[in-house]
């Protein structure tokens, strides 16, 4: 019998959750930019460590300007997971991630939340590390869609996570 669990992908605007979407779930990447309209939705099979098979079903939502409150409750209602995307060049992107964290896990006790880092091939990496660490923000994975750099490793261990 094959698992299925919806994960939903949410941040602001130009983060880069239609790309980790798409470099994840089609092994593609584009430099256009195309803003993304409401939600869009597919799915993919991961294989888990102990042999079972997960339909991971992917939720890339709109991005929002202001907060994770901003995103229709429609689209967050059912989730397993939460992977909120924030850019690694721009500060407003993470701004207020501890009061949007905040808000999903008391909304939501019982969704896993995992917090991405994205466009890693545009910054040092210990730089920004350090500046994150600075402004207390905390993560769990620092990605680039652009390069592939930890996609698959971040969605292995979410779909570990969400079938525990």
């Amino acid at each position: 019998m094959t698992l299925s669990k919806k994960v939903v992908l949410i941040g602001h605007f130009g983060v880069g959750k239609t790309s980790l979407f798409r470099r994840f779930i089609e092994n593609e990447f584009s430099e256009e930019y195309k803003v993304t309209l409401g939600v869009q939705i597919k799915k993919k099979a991961i294989q888990l460590s102990d042999g079972r098979e997960l339909s991971m079903i992917i939720w890339d939502t709109e991005g929002h300007s202001n907060s994770v409150e901003d995103t229709r409750k429609s689209y967050l209602l059912g989730s397993h997971a939460f992977v909120y995307v924030f850019d690694l060049t721009r500060d407003d992107s993470f701004r207020n991630l501890n009061i949007d964290l905040e808000y999903l896990k008391e909304t939501y006790p019982k969704v896993t939340i995992k917090v991405i880092g994205n466009k890693l091939d545009l910054v040092n990496e210990k730089e920004a590390i350090l500046h994150l660490k600075e402004k207390n923000i905390s993560f769990d994975y620092l990605t680039s869609a652009k390069t592939n750099k930890n996609i698959e490793n971040f969605f292995s261990d979410l779909a570990e996570k969400i079938t525990e």
